[in-house]
């Protein structure tokens, strides 16, 4: 039982610091951010298993944490409040080619990031050629370009 808890206690855990950490943390994940997830896995381990490593421990912490995270998806079905605060909303970030920087701010992202999205998506070049920039719930930024 001992594995059940400390199993779900990690889970919630990992959660709350990924949603506050913000969608761009792993959508554009550099070489240290894939540094930082392996440090996090091993600090991880050490947490979830304890001094039990036997096999069964395993076995009883993984099915833990694939049936959180299986309950918290079939929730998210049924709940839209719990799927906002559980993965967020699209937020726009830029509007007729203006930046709104509060929000830039808030989610860390910067217009370069916008840029680049809108030359790869898009082609475009400039801001002022784009009519919406929209941060997806999964951290990706769509591009609305001005007819």
């Amino acid at each position: 039982m001992d594995a059940v808890i400390r199993s779900a206690a990690i889970y919630l855990f990992l959660l709350i610091v990924f949603r506050i950490s913000g969608k761009r943390s792993l959508a554009q994940i550099t070489t240290f951010d894939f540094v930082l997830l392996l440090i996090i896995g091993e600090a991880t381990q050490q947490g979830l298993l304890g001094q039990d490593f036997s096999i069964t421990n395993a076995f009883i912490v993984i099915l833990t944490l694939i049936g959180i995270d299986i309950g918290l998806s079939l929730l998210k079905q049924r709940s839209q409040s719990l799927e906002k605060l559980l993965d967020g909303v699209p937020l726009i970030i830029l509007e007729n080619g203006q930046p709104l920087k509060d929000r830039m701010n808030k989610a860390r992202v910067d217009e370069g990031d916008i840029l680049e999205a809108a030359r790869e998506l898009q082609g475009l070049e400039r801001l002022e050629q784009i009519k919406y920039a929209v941060l997806e719930r999964d951290g990706r930024i769509s591009i609305v370009p001005k007819q």
